[in-house]
């Protein structure tokens, strides 16, 4: 528990006012099922039947209020308090607009005032992506795509940059785990979000190393409050089936509060067979993919002690399970000899906010605790010894300080420390054992004048890295120290209140991951012998893009181009030489400059009252400099375009859906290093929906069909695209409640 948490106990029984209102469609007719959120404390109530909220105890003062329902666009107010009641209208709306944002500042701010660009997944979107991996269901996004082993684990690439250069937080946290290696994603699961807010591009003054490409903040529920209403306890549920891999899972979600006490649970079970792939040739399998399947089993639960003044959160997330990973083309055996990767991740979070005067303190504090092994052939049959054995312990903290004027100065001081541990066991010794200190302190302002926005920001990070001695790596016990200064400058011109134009340059830098430095030893799984760079310097990024964004009430659009260089970019190149013990060739790594330039583009269009149309284009070029040569894996271009017909008040349904898109992604032609060439390809995605109360509960059922003609393809980004197609016709069937 940090210093400032302990200081913010004691005001947490004291007094306070009340904002209140009501929440209604265009009809005023009251809406049950709205959140309203006060956006600077972190406190949320669930509108009843009757549309009326409370929010108890809060201090005087200046709020920001957000108001969010599926199938209606959100909205944000300004409450003061004490003042008198709000009368909240909400539109009907199929367009997925985003309120506000809180990670691209670090405190709430709109997406069309902020200059870094932003995108999110919540609402309607985040319901029907079903998938255990983040990477998947953010593939919707524009500039967002998936390096994928396989539907179960999936990395997030942002314009091109993916592994330990995409940072992701939880509920703005940093995650720290092993997602930088190729067979390993990001340690969360999507359901347990609110929302999913990303930052397409460099973020390093906000949240320090690896925010070189972007970050990904899942972001929970908030805890509910009790106060100024009798205590309560309410629940949701989820159940769902696909027909491809014949996945089922399902989402059991209570939560309640009793006066200034608030509380959840949240359980998420899955399971999985093998991946089935459309009709093949003699060259390519077909069918049955063997050893894809998994199981996971994810949740989270938390207590929190709203206050007026202050407010205390303690969570705890879980994320695990098992899951196959092939090394080659499948074979029966792999079933039961096949790799199994088994992965463990707990963390604890303890979070707190404050209001002191003008001024808003908050704190986050995580210990987390990462274990990930891979068994195989008589390991997985009986023997204890795992391939390899890695355990993280990591503890962090930042504490911000946040501030506002009346003069439109906005802004946030922070500093933040981590400890990380890392132990290595198991026969395969991938990474030594090793040591991290690092801190940071920084500063960020914006400033409204007018119709222009300025942000501007600094940060300094400073590292330190002991490792110890390890005999199978020939390496000998050593220290590393890292340390950057880095700073961001964007600009935003409203030039109506629907249009802005935003400008944004900054300065990013990422410190090379254990394996860059020591590896030393046979990679089977990339069937060669690779040698860290023990004197890798920390890569560095400028960064410059330009956004032109539309928001109204029939329309939003974005239009985004950027250049991201990276100077001492680490990659892996062949010697020419081989290990004489493993037969296999080595390759070592090294640094170079890189350059991406990209541009991706998305619109959403309410053509008519009954239909929405939706768009989607990204490109990005990537460019090793000194090696005058692609960079592998740079994702394809790829549009989709999708038409939904939507209607409400049914005499079977309050709200209906259906819809139809087409997703197509060209050749790569610049082929880097080790990179496989595969055609283009278009995807046919079906969807529908509903949405009815039943009793006093709101009741969900989507139906998902993707690839629907089963087509064969093979995707680019796919790390088996050498041995089999992607995948085939997969029906995804949803039944959910409302809370």
């Amino acid at each position: 528990m940090t210093l400032g948490t302990l200081a913010l106990l004691a005001p947490l029984l004291a007094g306070g006012d009340t904002l209140r209102g009501t929440v209604a469609d265009t009809t005023g007719h009251p809406l049950a099922a709205a959140t309203v959120s006060v956006a600077e404390l972190g406190l949320t109530v669930v509108t009843p039947a009757d549309g009326a909220f409370e929010v108890a105890g809060l201090p005087t003062g200046r709020y920001t209020v957000v108001v969010r329902r599926l199938g209606y666009a959100p909205i944000v107010a300004t409450a003061t308090v004490p003042g008198p009641p709000l009368d909240l209208v909400l539109r009907p709306s199929a367009l997925h607009l985003g309120a506000v944002t809180v990670t691209a500042t670090r405190s709430a701010i709109s997406p069309l005032a902020s200059p870094l660009p932003t995108a999110e997944l919540s609402g309607e979107q985040l319901r029907r992506a079903h998938e255990v991996s983040l990477a998947h269901a953010l593939d919707q996004l524009p500039g967002v795509r998936t390096l994928s082993t396989g539907e179960q684990v999936g990395k997030p690439v942002i314009r091109g940059l993916t592994g330990p250069r995409v940072l992701v937080l939880d509920n703005g946290q940093r995650l720290e785990d092993y997602s930088w290696s190729d067979e390993d994603g990001p340690s969360v699961d999507a359901r347990l979000a609110e929302r999913v807010e990303v930052i397409r591009g460099p973020a390093s003054v906000l949240y320090g190393s690896d925010a070189i490409g972007g970050v990904i903040n899942v972001i929970p529920n908030e805890v509910p409050d009790g106060r100024g209403r009798p205590a309560f306890m309410r629940g949701a549920a989820e159940l769902y089936g696909a027909t491809n891999n014949k996945e089922v899972g399902t989402v059991l979600r209570v939560e309640g509060a009793s006066g200034r006490f608030g509380w959840g649970l949240t359980g998420i079970g899955r399971r999985a067979d093998n991946l089935q792939t459309p009709p093949g040739n003699d060259s390519t399998p077909t069918g049955d993919i063997y050893n894809t399947a998994y199981h996971a089993i994810n949740g989270e639960a938390v207590a929190g002690l709203h206050g007026d003044r202050s407010s205390v959160t303690l969570r705890y997330t879980r994320y695990g399970g098992a899951f196959g990973l092939l090394d080659g083309p499948p074979v029966p055996a792999d079933n039961t000899e096949g790799p199994l990767r088994r992965l463990s991740d707990n963390r604890l979070q303890l979070a707190s906010n404050s209001v002191i005067g003008g001024l808003r303190l908050e704190t986050k504090s995580q210990w987390q605790r990462h274990s990930l092994q891979e068994v195989s052939d008589q390991s997985r049959n009986g023997d204890s010894t795992p391939n390899f054995d890695l355990l993280l312990n990591t503890y962090s903290t930042d504490v911000l300080l946040h501030h506002s004027s009346s003069g439109g100065l906005t802004g946030t001081l922070g500093v933040s420390g981590l400890y990380q541990d890392n132990q290595t066991r198991g026969v395969e010794p991938l990474v030594p054992a090793a040591r991290t200190v690092g801190g940071a302190v920084f500063a960020l302002e914006t400033a409204t004048l007018g119709r222009w926005t300025v942000l501007f920001g600094a940060r300094g990070d400073a590292r330190h890295l002991r490792a110890d001695s390890n005999a199978a790596l020939q390496l000998s016990a050593q220290t590393r120290d890292a340390a950057a200064l880095t700073a961001t400058f964007g600009v935003v011109y409203r030039a109506a209140p629907e249009l802005s134009i935003a400008a944004n340059a900054g300065r990013a830098f990422r410190a090379p991951t254990l394996f860059e430095l020591f590896t030393n030893g046979p990679h089977l799984g990339e069937d060669r012998y690779e040698i860290g760079l023990p004197g890798a310097r920390p890569e560095v990024s400028f960064n410059a893009d330009l956004s032109v964004r539309w928001q109204s009430s029939r329309v939003r659009g974005e239009l985004a181009a950027y250049r991201n260089q990276i100077d001492s970019y680490l990659y892996i190149a062949p010697t020419g030489s081989t290990d004489p013990g493993s037969g296999l060739a080595i390759y070592r790594y090294q640094q170079a400059r890189a350059v991406l330039l990209g541009a991706e583009a998305g619109a959403e269009v309410v053509a008519a009252s009954v239909l929405t149309l939706r768009a989607r284009v990204d490109a990005v070029r990537g460019t090793n400099e000194d090696a005058n040569e692609p960079l592998p894996l740079t994702p394809a271009p790829r549009a989709d375009v999708e038409a939904e017909l939507h209607t409400t008040g049914l005499a079977w349904a309050e709200r209906a859906y259906v819809s139809a898109g087409l997703q197509a992604v060209t050749r790569q032609t610049r082929l880097g290093p080790f990179d496989e060439q595969t055609p283009a390809y278009q995807l046919l995605n079906l969807g529908a929906g509903l949405e009815q109360t039943v009793g006093r509960r709101l009741i969900y059922l989507d139906l998902r069909v993707r690839n629907a003609t089963n087509a064969r393809y093979t995707d680019f980004l796919s790390r088996y695209k050498v041995f089999a197609f992607g995948e085939g016709r997969n029906v995804v069937v949803r039944l959910s409640t409302g809370l």
